[in-house]
């Protein structure tokens, strides 16, 4: 009798999750903060508080412009208005440019990510990056981990609709991960926002739609889409406020999953059988990403993750060896100096730590989030925040010796001391050369855009000369007046984009292009032109990860998880390695035969080459 009452109680627990028909509806790319994103957001409320057979919402990201505290503070109040439940998650427009590095969207709406039951269905959505820098879309390393265990905890005939703000395929670094574990399961669709249009997909066997925005763009009104399951079939179709339901545009088939045999394309890691001199010593994965460049202080390599964690970990092994919490995100690089390490947290605080024990030695609170990477000159060290405000605190005690607190914009970078000057951009626009000994504002700069997205935020200055180089994403190399902070010359032959460096003499100044390339200008205070051009081969890049020089080479990181290192003498590729397949953060190159690295997936590497 075991079996037979083992196969009824299988038959009641199918029956007991087999769907029943329901609607919700399903909204994203809001953009509020844009032109018309209020409004149409607060049109698509009302209208949604009209319709009495929709039992929830689900919005799939880039609930605003720019992800400003403001922006989310705004977006809540007007959903907050839903007479409905609604679950939401962010958007690279969220996240991108955020000023807290995406806490505070988890602090206005409960999380980043959500798993709800309804009629036997299971809905799972996560968060899809990227954090603060410009990359490709990415599923935060906490969220892989997430999704991961709430699968394992779901039965695998329950139905599952998975929800993302990208699609499921190459635009997200790590798509293969969700994929991967979804097709172990019963999933029934994915959706997806992020590109304003609907659109039929099909993922690897997963059928997938993408939603229209709901801004209203060229129309004269926004709209989204219901869906209406039913017991075999979900059905998609746009609806604009006041106005009628459109007719169904999209149609999926319910039933039971069933992944094919086919073979599909994963990261290829065949550039390291090229160069096999060049060795992992070491990999640890973190538990969540990892924006900023690890630090190397008493005997450990230091850095934070966005989970508010630093960890320590061993050089020579990669074990732990201490960890210490902070209540933010950390995107901050850290800083080594008097065998202490400093760095921002997402939290609104600065910290500076033991970098043997990791035991806090002082704090100093703001009144927002600090995502900028802190730099060290004698017994000062400077870093700017997100309440608009650059400061240099005192290294042994933090105590605040100047503030300037006319910045526009978060401050994400990492300033440039030079001349007496500490020079450093934001995203409101402007790049700052404030008095290092005062803090008065000697001079601002901007490029004559007008958008915020093309901000001198993320770049790292250089310098020779008396003339500050920068490269913002609007794609110029520009060269300025360290004095009076004129422009000099701006150069767009190559499309540079807020990767760069410096030779070891600070003769040349390097890019890293958007195609394949590295070039080379010679630093003088008129255009040089491109002094050479190197065709590396890395493919499509838009990440800011700078270019070192070290005992003749160059090196740098990818947006596909490559490191490489260059000749610039013979413009040759010395070698390759990839380690991930998201960004590589600026390297930290220890010598020319070690580098120490990290990637927004939440890898930290030594390397070591012959």
């Amino acid at each position: 009798m075991k079996y037979p009452i083992l196969l009824l109680f299988a038959i009641l627990f199918s029956l007991s999750v087999k769907a029943q028909s329901f609607k919700y509806a399903f909204v994203t790319d809001t953009h509020v903060g844009s032109s018309t994103g209020e409004e149409d957001l607060n049109r698509t409320v009302a209208d949604l508080n009209t319709i009495n057979d929709i039992d929830f919402v689900i919005i799939t990201g880039d609930i605003t412009e720019m992800g400003t505290n403001n922006e989310l503070k705004l977006a809540k109040d007007i959903l907050s208005k839903l007479n409905k439940p609604y679950h939401i998650i962010p958007g690279n427009h969220d996240t991108g440019w955020s000023e807290s590095g995406g806490v505070n969207f988890i602090k206005e709406f409960g999380g980043d990510k959500f798993i709800f039951d309804h009629n036997g269905y299971r809905f799972i959505a996560c968060a899809s990056g990227p954090y603060v820098r410009m990359s490709d879309g990415h599923i935060p390393r906490d969220a892989t981990v997430w999704l991961d265990s709430v699968l394992k905890a779901t039965p695998k005939n329950m139905p599952i609709i998975f929800a993302n703000h990208y699609p499921l395929d190459n635009s997200l670094d790590n798509w293969y991960e969700a994929t991967d574990e979804l097709k172990k399961y019963n999933i029934q669709y994915a959706i997806c926002g992020h590109g304003h249009n609907n659109h039929p997909y099909n993922f690897e066997g997963i059928e997938a739609t993408m939603g229209r925005s709901n801004l209203r763009a060229k129309d004269s009104i926004g709209g989204y889409n219901i869906v209406t399951m039913n017991r075999d079939s979900a059905f998609f179709q746009v609806k604009k406020p006041t106005q009628d339901i459109l007719p169904v545009w999209r149609k999926i088939a319910l039933k039971t999953f069933q992944a094919d045999s086919k073979k599909y394309n994963r990261p290829d890691f065949a550039i390291n059988n090229k160069y096999p001199g060049t060795k992992e010593v070491w990999t640890y994965h973190s538990n969540a990403n990892v924006v900023n460049t690890p630090t190397y202080a008493s005997n450990n390599v230091i850095f934070g993750n966005s989970l508010g964690l630093v960890e320590a970990l061993n050089k020579n092994t990669g074990k732990k060896v201490w960890t210490f919490k902070t209540k933010g995100a950390i995107y901050s690089s850290p800083v080594a100096v008097n065998n202490m390490v400093i760095f921002g947290s997402g939290d609104g605080t600065i910290y500076a730590l033991n970098a043997k024990t990791g035991k806090e030695i002082w704090h100093k609170e703001t009144t927002n989030s600090v995502l900028g990477s802190p730099v060290v000159s004698g017994q000062q060290v400077y870093i700017g925040g997100s309440d608009n405000t650059f400061r240099a605190l005192d290294v042994k005690t933090g105590n605040e010796i100047w503030a300037f607190k006319e910045v526009e914009g978060t401050i994400v970078g990492k300033p440039l001391i030079y001349q007496g000057k500490i020079i450093f951009g934001s995203w409101g626009r402007h790049l700052y050369a404030l008095d290092i000994n005062s803090g008065n504002l000697l001079w601002k700069w901007n490029n004559g855009q007008g958008n915020r997205m093309f901000s001198p935020a993320m770049v790292t200055p250089v310098a020779y000369n008396g003339i500050i180089y920068i490269a913002a994403p609007d794609r110029y190399l520009t060269a300025i007046d360290a004095k009076n902070g004129s422009t000099l010359w701006r150069n767009k032959e190559a499309t540079v984009r807020e990767s760069i460096g410096q030779s070891a003499d600070s003769t040349i100044i390097y890019g890293k292009t958007m195609q394949d390339e590295i070039v080379a200008y010679k630093a003088q205070a008129q255009d040089p032109g491109i002094l050479w051009r190197y065709n590396a081969g890395f493919g499509y890049e838009h990440v800011p990860s700078m270019l070192i020089e070290k005992d003749g080479k160059v090196f740098f990181g990818t947006k596909n998880g490559v490191i490489y290192a260059i000749d610039p003498k013979q413009q040759s590729t010395v070698w390759a390695h990839k380690i991930d397949n998201s960004m590589i953060n600026t390297v930290n190159v220890i010598d020319s035969k070690n580098i120490l690295a990290s990637t927004m997936d939440g890898k930290v590497v030594w390397l070591s080459t012959k």
